[in-house]
Order: structure tokens, then C-alpha cells, then sequence
């Protein structure tokens, strides 16, 4: 059983922070309740998933509010998971988080000058590569499980590195041509039209009886066989 100061009216002893306390209550909790103790990760997923959709409603609602409660929902489930484990503690999950940090930022902490948001990206990557050397692939380490248009997004811009998908970039170049030449609208001009635009997308799948989600998740399935065919 992992040690605690929690006092039995909830409190906590001694001139503890609000996260070392929520660390030590998810602690006893886990140790003292008893649907809490019948918890596994696989168990936890489906309410990680449910909060940090919720944290995202709360970010485009734009309540502070809504906000700071969403994301301490989030943090419970982290450290539930890290309550659950017999391997790793809360204070191995955080100092690791330091590490990779430090690791990854050498413009902070290590002496290198960035200047740019592009600089950033390019030490980050760097170092993301250094740290993940046995990786084969560009996709390595990118969630499948992932929403499919957010999936698709990422992978597009993984097939980039590899020259996969720029036919993509073509023709949205030749199709903003064709709007600088005769003064027409052909693509979305702002998120709200896109939004609208794949919207109607979905729309003529349901009216098709087309499953949107499942014809996306198999074109970037097609996509990523692409990028690993460039990359042998």
C-alpha cells in the first residue's frame, strides 16, 4: 500500500500542495474504496476518453470556470492510473514528464538558441528521435485509435516528411490559382466553411448509407500503407 497524510475528514497533514493532495486522496482511494479498488487501466480508458472530450468542450466554450474543473478531472484519471499501478507512482510518471521536457526544450535548459516557433519544432523532433532511435518508421508511435479526422490529419502530415500526399498540396495550389485568375471561391475560406464543407460530407454519407468514419479511417489506412511502401 502506497503511503498517504490524509487525514480520515479528507484533509491532509502538514503544508501539503493541491497536487501532492490529490495524489495522496486518489491513493487512498484506490486503497479504500471498493469499486475503486477492482479498477485496472483497461477499466479507466473509456472515462480518460469521456474527460478529455469534456475538457475540449470546455475549451471552446470558453468558460475558465468549466475549464480548471474538466482538467482536474483529466488529472484524476492519471492518477488513478498511476494509483493502480504496481510498477510506476505518480512521482515516476511526473519526474519522467521532467526529463523528456528538459530533453526536448535545449533552447531552456541546454544552452541551444531557438528564435522561432520552426526552431522549436526542429530541436523537439531532433530530440524525439534521439530518444525513439529504434522506430523504423514515420508512423511509428502515431495512436490508431485516434478520432479518424485527427488521425488523418497526422498522418498527412507524417507522409509529408516522406514525400507521400503532396499530389494533396497540388491541388489545392492549382485550385487557389484558379481563384486568383477568375475571382472564385473553390475551397473553404475560413474553419467555419471547412467545418461546413465536411459537414455536408457527412451528410451525403448518411443519406448514401455510408459510414463517414469508417471511409475515412480506410483511406488514411490505404495512406499509411503508402508512407511505409516510400519509406522501404
Amino acid at each position: 500500500m502506497k503511503s498517504w497524510w490524509v487525514r480520515q475528514d479528507g484533509g491532509v497533514s502538514g503544508d501539503e500542495s493541491g497536487l501532492r493532495r490529490a495524489a495522496e486522496v486518489a491513493d487512498r482511494v484506490h486503497a479504500e474504496c471498493v469499486w475503486s479498488r477492482e479498477l485496472t487501466h483497461e477499466k479507466l480508458v473509456p472515462y480518460l476518453t469521456e474527460e478529455a472530450a469534456e475538457v475540449i468542450d470546455a475549451v471552446e466554450s470558453g468558460s475558465a470556470v468549466e475549464l480548471r474543473e474538466e482538467l482536474g478531472d483529466v488529472l484524476w484519471q492519471i492518477l488513478l492510473h498511476s494509483a493502480v499501478s504496481d510498477v510506476f507512482t505518480i512521482d515516476d510518471v511526473a519526474g519522467d514528464l521532467a526529463e523528456k521536457m528538459i530533453r526536448r526544450h535545449p533552447h531552456v535548459f541546454a544552452g541551444e538558441t531557438a528564435e522561432t516557433p520552426e526552431r522549436v519544432i526542429e530541436l523537439w523532433n531532433a530530440a524525439k528521435a534521439e530518444e525513439k532511435r529504434e522506430r523504423t518508421s514515420v508512423l511509428d508511435g502515431v495512436p490508431a485509435g485516434m478520432p479518424a479526422l485527427a488521425l488523418a490529419q497526422k498522418v498527412l502530415g507524417k507522409g509529408e516528411h516522406v514525400g507521400v500526399g503532396l499530389t494533396y498540396i497540388e491541388e489545392i495550389r492549382a485550385a487557389e490559382a484558379i481563384e486568383q485568375a477568375d475571382g472564385d471561391e473553390l475551397l473553404p475560406q475560413s474553419e467555419e466553411e471547412l467545418g461546413e464543407t465536411i459537414l455536408g460530407l457527412v451528410a451525403l454519407a448518411r443519406d448514401r448509407g455510408w459510414d463517414a468514419e469508417r471511409a475515412l479511417r480506410g483511406r488514411v489506412r490505404a495512406f499509411s500503407d503508402e508512407v511505409r511502401q516510400a519509406e522501404a
